[in-house]
């Protein structure tokens, strides 16, 4: 989380505004008075002001681009924050190890688990050692494989999502992509312990889903769960990328939208200006939700959870009448 910081494009007044107070700083350190402070003080809090208010109005266009933000936290800090003596278990047992899904056990604040997400890497070198959080199949057979590991254990499973998809490559498909997402997505279904899921930041198609049908889904407040991206929805219908916000909009991919549709069954507020201003305040309150979540079905038996989640995802899209 130390690379430079990256503005929006509706963030670049509040970009603008932290370089002078910056400069200011590096003025008032050189001249050794604190003659400036006065005015960095009251910069500070005009930036505040300005991301508090940007932030409480975002579109589903810019909440897509927050949710991509190349600063928000990643699989791997989520790890860092969370889980404790965590170990990392690779390879599918039959082709290879994917690494845009890292998994393995640990414990979160004393409960052992088993821990699976995507993770998207934080610069050149590792975006493409982790394929952009694009899973190949091997990647979700070796997310069945945990899963299946920790309920032999009885652990239960956290699971982090933030991929644009499923990789689409002709070695994938040559695979068996669609039989490895069907695989792992069943497996979530049918996993007798309890499996608490969390969008970080991208949730997208069959990608997402496989490690999302969970009794619990939760998702970060400016983080986005769709069946295709904006874009890949605007060059379909409109064969024209540039209708991506009118899609974003349409396709009711946030997280109040989702909420109220019951897709998602808790929102995590963000911290004022996205989780990429300030990770260590949206990781622990992404602990503080897991837990809570975790302590309710802790008790139950695995066939009750089985119930619970088939229940919870066939009433999707359910209406009364």
């Amino acid at each position: 989380m130390d690379s430079p910081r990256h503005y929006l494009e509706f963030e670049r007044p509040i970009g603008e505004l932290e370089a002078k107070v910056e400069e200011l700083s590096r003025l008032s350190e050189a001249a050794g008075d604190g003659s400036l402070e006065a005015e960095m003080v009251t910069l500070r809090a005009r930036i505040d002001q300005m991301r508090r208010e940007a932030y409480a109005k975002l579109d589903p266009w810019q909440k897509t681009q927050v949710a991509r933000h190349p600063d928000r936290p990643h699989f791997s800090h989520y790890v860092a924050g969370l889980i404790e003596n965590f170990e990392e278990l690779r390879g599918d047992r039959n082709y290879a190890d994917d690494q845009a899904i890292v998994g393995g056990l640990g414990r979160f604040r004393g409960t052992p688990v088993a821990v699976l997400g995507h993770e998207k890497g934080h610069d050149t070198t590792t975006r493409i050692k982790h394929n952009f959080g694009m899973a190949r199949p091997e990647g979700y057979r070796k997310a069945v494989r945990l899963m299946d590991l920790a309920e032999r254990f009885n652990l239960p499973v956290l699971t982090f999502v933030d991929t644009a998809g499923a990789y689409p490559g002709v070695g994938g498909e040559e695979r068996g992509q669609a039989e490895a997402i069907a695989r792992s997505t069943e497996r979530c279904l049918t996993l007798g312990t309890p499996m608490i899921c969390t969008i970080t930041g991208e949730g997208g198609s069959g990608g997402a889903i496989a490690l999302a049908a969970g009794n619990r889904v939760m998702m970060l407040e400016h983080s986005i769960y769709s069946v295709i991206t904006p874009e890949g929805g605007a060059s379909i219908l409109f064969r024209d990328r540039e209708q991506a916000p009118h899609m974003a909009a349409a396709m009711k991919i946030v997280a109040d939208d989702l909420k109220r549709l019951g897709v998602v069954d808790r929102v995590i507020k963000e911290p004022p200006g996205g989780a990429h201003s300030d990770p260590e305040t949206a990781i622990a309150s992404t602990g503080d939700a897991i837990e809570e979540e975790l302590k309710g079905l802790l008790s139950l038996s695995p066939d009750a959870l089985r119930l619970q989640r088939a229940e919870r995802f066939a009433a999707i899209g359910r209406t009364a009448g």
